[in-house]
Protein backbone atom coordinates (compact mmCIF):
# COMPACT_ATOMS: atom_id res chain seq x y z
CA UNK A 1 0.00 0.00 0.00
CA UNK A 2 1.40 3.32 -1.39
CA UNK A 3 2.32 6.18 1.50
CA UNK A 4 2.52 9.73 1.76
CA UNK A 5 5.43 11.10 4.06
CA UNK A 6 4.71 14.43 6.05
CA UNK A 7 6.18 17.58 5.30
CA UNK A 8 9.36 18.34 7.56
CA UNK A 9 9.09 19.98 10.94
CA UNK A 10 10.40 23.76 9.20
CA UNK A 11 12.58 26.09 12.06
CA UNK A 12 11.47 29.02 13.11
CA UNK A 13 12.84 32.02 14.38
CA UNK A 14 11.98 34.05 17.03
CA UNK A 15 9.56 36.96 16.67
CA UNK A 16 9.81 40.33 17.65
CA UNK A 17 8.10 41.79 20.87
CA UNK A 18 5.21 43.94 20.73
CA UNK A 19 3.19 44.64 17.86
CA UNK A 20 2.79 40.78 16.49
CA UNK A 21 1.07 40.02 13.79
CA UNK A 22 -1.07 36.97 13.23
CA UNK A 23 1.99 34.85 11.61
CA UNK A 24 4.58 36.34 14.36
CA UNK A 25 2.05 35.64 16.89
CA UNK A 26 1.66 32.22 15.68
CA UNK A 27 5.75 31.93 15.63
CA UNK A 28 6.53 33.05 18.82
CA UNK A 29 3.63 30.65 20.42
CA UNK A 30 1.30 33.09 21.98
CA UNK A 31 -1.65 31.15 20.20
CA UNK A 32 -0.64 28.07 22.95
CA UNK A 33 -1.83 30.30 25.29
CA UNK A 34 -5.68 30.33 23.99
CA UNK A 35 -7.91 28.85 26.59
CA UNK A 36 -8.24 24.74 25.71
CA UNK A 37 -12.03 24.98 26.81
CA UNK A 38 -13.10 27.47 25.01
CA UNK A 39 -11.18 25.76 21.73
CA UNK A 40 -13.06 22.99 22.51
CA UNK A 41 -16.69 24.80 22.39
CA UNK A 42 -15.73 26.36 19.17
CA UNK A 43 -14.74 22.89 17.73
CA UNK A 44 -18.10 21.48 18.82
CA UNK A 45 -20.18 24.19 17.67
CA UNK A 46 -18.84 23.78 14.37
CA UNK A 47 -19.14 20.28 13.97
CA UNK A 48 -22.66 20.51 15.05
CA UNK A 49 -22.94 23.19 12.23
CA UNK A 50 -25.48 21.74 9.19
CA UNK A 51 -24.32 23.90 6.47
CA UNK A 52 -21.15 25.74 4.63
CA UNK A 53 -23.10 28.59 3.81
CA UNK A 54 -21.89 27.80 0.27
CA UNK A 55 -23.84 29.11 -2.75
CA UNK A 56 -26.12 26.11 -4.50
CA UNK A 57 -29.11 26.17 -6.76
CA UNK A 58 -29.16 27.96 -10.31
CA UNK A 59 -26.94 30.60 -9.26
CA UNK A 60 -23.44 28.20 -9.67
CA UNK A 61 -24.41 27.00 -13.03
CA UNK A 62 -21.46 28.19 -15.38
CA UNK A 63 -22.58 28.14 -19.33
CA UNK A 64 -19.21 28.36 -20.66
CA UNK A 65 -18.00 28.38 -24.24
CA UNK A 66 -14.93 27.07 -24.52
CA UNK A 67 -14.24 24.70 -27.24
CA UNK A 68 -17.63 25.20 -28.23
CA UNK A 69 -16.04 26.04 -31.82
CA UNK A 70 -14.46 22.71 -31.95
CA UNK A 71 -16.12 19.66 -32.92
CA UNK A 72 -15.26 16.73 -30.94
CA UNK A 73 -13.08 13.69 -33.35
CA UNK A 74 -12.53 10.02 -32.17
CA UNK A 75 -8.96 11.08 -31.86
CA UNK A 76 -9.17 13.68 -29.03
CA UNK A 77 -6.46 13.93 -26.91
CA UNK A 78 -7.61 12.86 -23.04
CA UNK A 79 -7.14 16.84 -22.35
CA UNK A 80 -9.59 17.99 -24.67
CA UNK A 81 -12.35 15.18 -23.45
CA UNK A 82 -11.87 16.40 -19.50
CA UNK A 83 -11.87 20.05 -20.95
CA UNK A 84 -15.38 19.04 -22.80
CA UNK A 85 -16.62 17.33 -19.69
CA UNK A 86 -15.90 19.81 -17.46
CA UNK A 87 -17.70 22.68 -19.54
CA UNK A 88 -20.55 20.18 -19.71
CA UNK A 89 -20.13 19.69 -15.51
CA UNK A 90 -20.04 23.28 -14.48
CA UNK A 91 -23.07 23.62 -16.75
CA UNK A 92 -24.77 21.67 -13.54
CA UNK A 93 -25.36 23.39 -9.87
CA UNK A 94 -22.72 23.06 -8.21
CA UNK A 95 -24.52 20.45 -5.58
CA UNK A 96 -24.67 17.89 -8.65
CA UNK A 97 -20.97 18.08 -9.39
CA UNK A 98 -18.50 15.97 -7.71
CA UNK A 99 -14.96 16.59 -8.56
CA UNK A 100 -12.37 13.76 -8.28
CA UNK A 101 -8.92 13.30 -9.44
CA UNK A 102 -7.35 9.71 -10.69
CA UNK A 103 -3.41 9.48 -11.27
CA UNK A 104 -2.12 6.58 -12.62
CA UNK A 105 0.79 5.62 -10.95
CA UNK A 106 2.27 3.45 -13.91
CA UNK A 107 2.74 6.83 -16.14
CA UNK A 108 4.33 8.73 -13.70
CA UNK A 109 7.68 9.71 -14.47
CA UNK A 110 8.85 11.41 -11.43
CA UNK A 111 9.34 14.31 -13.36
CA UNK A 112 7.68 16.81 -10.46
CA UNK A 113 6.32 18.95 -13.59
CA UNK A 114 3.11 19.29 -11.78
CA UNK A 115 4.75 20.14 -8.55
CA UNK A 116 6.24 23.13 -10.21
CA UNK A 117 3.34 24.43 -12.19
CA UNK A 118 1.32 24.14 -9.44
CA UNK A 119 3.81 26.55 -7.69
CA UNK A 120 3.36 29.36 -10.26
CA UNK A 121 -0.14 29.05 -10.93
CA UNK A 122 -0.47 29.31 -7.10
CA UNK A 123 2.23 31.89 -6.64
CA UNK A 124 3.07 29.45 -3.86
CA UNK A 125 6.34 30.40 -1.55
CA UNK A 126 9.02 28.84 -0.53
CA UNK A 127 8.13 26.01 2.33
CA UNK A 128 4.02 25.94 0.93
CA UNK A 129 3.85 22.93 -1.80
CA UNK A 130 0.30 21.69 -2.65
CA UNK A 131 1.16 18.48 -4.89
CA UNK A 132 4.70 16.99 -4.01
CA UNK A 133 5.74 13.88 -5.82
CA UNK A 134 7.14 10.98 -2.86
CA UNK A 135 9.28 8.51 -4.45
CA UNK A 136 9.35 5.07 -3.25
CA UNK A 137 11.81 2.33 -4.12
CA UNK A 138 11.37 -1.05 -3.78
CA UNK A 139 12.56 -4.41 -4.78
CA UNK A 140 15.87 -6.17 -4.14
CA UNK A 141 19.43 -5.08 -5.87
CA UNK A 142 20.17 -5.19 -8.80
CA UNK A 143 16.13 -5.60 -9.44
CA UNK A 144 15.63 -1.74 -7.84
CA UNK A 145 12.41 -0.23 -9.30
CA UNK A 146 11.02 3.21 -8.18
CA UNK A 147 7.73 4.24 -7.54
CA UNK A 148 6.11 7.52 -8.14
CA UNK A 149 3.25 9.43 -6.23
CA UNK A 150 1.74 12.65 -6.88
CA UNK A 151 0.10 13.99 -3.57
CA UNK A 152 -2.21 16.64 -3.91
CA UNK A 153 -5.07 16.93 -0.99
CA UNK A 154 -7.35 13.96 -1.33
CA UNK A 155 -10.80 16.30 -0.95
CA UNK A 156 -11.89 13.58 1.86
CA UNK A 157 -15.56 12.84 2.37
CA UNK A 158 -14.49 12.80 5.75
CA UNK A 159 -11.92 15.66 6.09
CA UNK A 160 -10.46 15.10 9.44
CA UNK A 161 -8.96 18.53 9.20
CA UNK A 162 -12.42 20.47 9.51
CA UNK A 163 -13.66 19.41 12.39
CA UNK A 164 -10.85 20.51 14.64
CA UNK A 165 -10.94 24.24 13.22
CA UNK A 166 -11.06 26.24 16.48
CA UNK A 167 -12.70 28.82 14.02
CA UNK A 168 -14.70 27.32 10.89
CA UNK A 169 -12.09 28.46 8.93
CA UNK A 170 -12.10 25.13 6.61
CA UNK A 171 -15.27 23.20 5.22
CA UNK A 172 -16.45 20.86 2.62
CA UNK A 173 -17.61 22.41 -0.71
CA UNK A 174 -21.10 21.23 -2.14
CA UNK A 175 -19.01 19.79 -5.05
CA UNK A 176 -16.60 18.15 -2.92
CA UNK A 177 -14.04 20.42 -2.72
CA UNK A 178 -12.34 20.77 1.27
CA UNK A 179 -11.61 25.03 1.26
CA UNK A 180 -9.66 27.31 3.58
CA UNK A 181 -11.11 30.84 4.08
CA UNK A 182 -7.52 33.29 4.90
CA UNK A 183 -9.92 35.50 6.71
CA UNK A 184 -10.50 33.48 9.10
CA UNK A 185 -7.57 31.30 9.34
CA UNK A 186 -5.88 32.05 12.53
CA UNK A 187 -2.64 29.65 12.03
CA UNK A 188 -2.93 27.53 14.76
CA UNK A 189 -1.80 24.73 12.72
CA UNK A 190 -4.48 22.28 14.18
CA UNK A 191 -5.49 21.13 10.64
CA UNK A 192 -2.02 20.74 10.01
CA UNK A 193 -1.68 17.92 12.34
CA UNK A 194 -5.01 16.26 11.67
CA UNK A 195 -4.88 15.60 7.73
CA UNK A 196 -2.66 11.94 7.96
CA UNK A 197 -1.19 12.70 4.56
CA UNK A 198 0.67 15.51 5.08
CA UNK A 199 -1.56 17.55 2.49
CA UNK A 200 -1.43 21.19 4.16
CA UNK A 201 1.43 23.73 5.16
CA UNK A 202 1.84 26.67 7.00
CA UNK A 203 2.60 29.80 5.22
CA UNK A 204 5.46 31.72 7.45
CA UNK A 205 5.71 34.39 4.70
CA UNK A 206 8.87 33.86 3.18
CA UNK A 207 10.02 35.32 0.03
CA UNK A 208 12.07 33.89 -2.88
CA UNK A 209 14.00 36.99 -3.01
CA UNK A 210 14.59 37.62 0.35
CA UNK A 211 18.48 37.83 0.53
CA UNK A 212 18.82 36.34 -2.62
CA UNK A 213 21.36 39.76 -3.59
CA UNK A 214 23.64 39.71 -0.59
CA UNK A 215 27.00 40.83 -1.52
CA UNK A 216 25.85 41.80 -4.86
CA UNK A 217 27.40 45.41 -6.21
CA UNK A 218 24.80 48.40 -4.82
CA UNK A 219 24.88 52.11 -6.06
CA UNK A 220 26.93 53.22 -3.32
CA UNK A 221 23.64 54.23 -1.03
CA UNK A 222 22.82 50.69 -0.51
CA UNK A 223 20.40 49.85 -3.01
CA UNK A 224 20.56 47.22 -5.52
CA UNK A 225 20.36 48.15 -9.43
CA UNK A 226 18.00 46.78 -11.59
CA UNK A 227 13.89 46.45 -11.25
CA UNK A 228 12.00 44.16 -8.97
CA UNK A 229 11.24 40.91 -10.65
CA UNK A 230 7.78 41.93 -11.89
CA UNK A 231 6.48 38.17 -11.23
CA UNK A 232 7.67 37.87 -7.34
CA UNK A 233 4.89 41.11 -7.29
CA UNK A 234 2.29 39.29 -9.07
CA UNK A 235 -0.49 38.32 -7.18
CA UNK A 236 -2.14 34.72 -6.15
CA UNK A 237 -5.67 34.21 -7.84
CA UNK A 238 -7.30 31.65 -5.11
CA UNK A 239 -10.42 30.71 -4.37
CA UNK A 240 -11.40 33.51 -7.31
CA UNK A 241 -9.89 36.68 -5.56
CA UNK A 242 -6.32 38.63 -5.49
CA UNK A 243 -3.87 37.81 -2.67
CA UNK A 244 -1.07 39.75 -2.77
CA UNK A 245 2.08 39.40 -0.55
CA UNK A 246 1.88 42.66 1.42
CA UNK A 247 2.74 42.94 5.35
CA UNK A 248 1.65 40.24 6.94
CA UNK A 249 -1.92 40.19 5.42
CA UNK A 250 -3.82 36.93 4.51
CA UNK A 251 -2.70 34.43 3.07
CA UNK A 252 0.80 34.79 5.06
CA UNK A 253 0.31 32.86 8.40
CA UNK A 254 -2.33 31.00 7.25
CA UNK A 255 -2.86 26.89 6.44
CA UNK A 256 -2.73 26.16 3.11
CA UNK A 257 -3.41 23.08 0.52
CA UNK A 258 -4.58 21.93 -2.90
CA UNK A 259 -7.78 23.22 -4.26
CA UNK A 260 -7.95 21.48 -7.13
CA UNK A 261 -7.47 24.91 -9.11
CA UNK A 262 -10.79 26.09 -8.44
CA UNK A 263 -10.54 29.78 -9.63
CA UNK A 264 -9.66 27.54 -13.10
CA UNK A 265 -12.28 25.42 -12.74
CA UNK A 266 -14.91 28.57 -12.88
CA UNK A 267 -12.78 29.45 -16.35
CA UNK A 268 -13.26 26.06 -17.86
CA UNK A 269 -9.85 25.44 -17.56
CA UNK A 270 -8.49 22.29 -15.65
CA UNK A 271 -6.57 22.26 -12.93
CA UNK A 272 -2.89 22.95 -13.41
CA UNK A 273 -1.21 20.07 -12.58
CA UNK A 274 -3.40 17.66 -14.87
CA UNK A 275 -2.63 20.10 -18.15
CA UNK A 276 1.33 20.01 -17.56
CA UNK A 277 1.45 16.52 -17.09
CA UNK A 278 3.61 15.41 -19.75
CA UNK A 279 3.04 11.43 -19.39
CA UNK A 280 -1.10 12.22 -18.86
CA UNK A 281 -0.93 10.00 -16.05
CA UNK A 282 -3.10 12.55 -13.83
CA UNK A 283 -7.13 12.71 -14.65
CA UNK A 284 -9.84 15.03 -13.43
CA UNK A 285 -13.41 15.06 -13.68
CA UNK A 286 -17.22 14.53 -12.20
CA UNK A 287 -17.62 11.09 -10.95
CA UNK A 288 -21.74 12.16 -11.13
CA UNK A 289 -21.30 12.03 -14.73
CA UNK A 290 -21.35 8.43 -15.73
CA UNK A 291 -19.96 9.10 -19.23
CA UNK A 292 -16.84 10.79 -17.61
CA UNK A 293 -13.39 9.85 -18.08
CA UNK A 294 -12.77 9.73 -14.55
CA UNK A 295 -16.06 7.42 -14.16
CA UNK A 296 -14.12 5.11 -17.26
CA UNK A 297 -11.12 5.13 -15.43
CA UNK A 298 -11.66 4.05 -11.86
CA UNK A 299 -14.87 1.29 -13.31
CA UNK A 300 -11.79 -0.58 -15.44
CA UNK A 301 -9.23 -0.07 -13.30
CA UNK A 302 -7.60 -1.27 -9.91
CA UNK A 303 -7.26 1.96 -8.42
CA UNK A 304 -6.34 2.32 -4.64
CA UNK A 305 -6.94 5.35 -2.40
CA UNK A 306 -3.97 6.33 -0.11
CA UNK A 307 -4.48 5.49 4.07
CA UNK A 308 -8.08 3.99 3.32
CA UNK A 309 -7.62 2.56 6.91
CA UNK A 310 -7.74 6.47 8.50
CA UNK A 311 -11.53 6.08 7.22
CA UNK A 312 -11.24 9.59 5.78
CA UNK A 313 -12.57 8.48 2.76
CA UNK A 314 -10.57 10.39 -0.44
CA UNK A 315 -11.11 11.63 -3.39
CA UNK A 316 -8.42 11.24 -5.09
CA UNK A 317 -8.03 7.57 -6.42
CA UNK A 318 -4.55 5.87 -7.76
CA UNK A 319 -4.21 3.52 -10.98
CA UNK A 320 -1.88 0.43 -9.65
Amino acid sequence: MMTASANETKHEPDSEIGGLTRREAVRAGVLMGVSVAAAGTAVSLHRRAAVTGDPIGEGTVRHLTVLANVPPTLNDDVLIRMQRELVKAMAKPVEQRRWIMVIDTRKCVGCHACTIACVAENHLPPGVVYRPVVTEEFGEFPNVQLRFTPRPCMQCDKPPCVPVCPVAATWKRPDGIVTIDYDKCIGCRYCLAACPYGARTSDFGEDYLAGAAEGAPTDGQGALRGAPAAWAEQPSHEYGKSWTREGHQSPMGNARKCHFCLHRLEVGQLPQCTTTCIGRATYFGDANDPDSLVTELITRNNVQTLLPHKGTQPRVFYIV
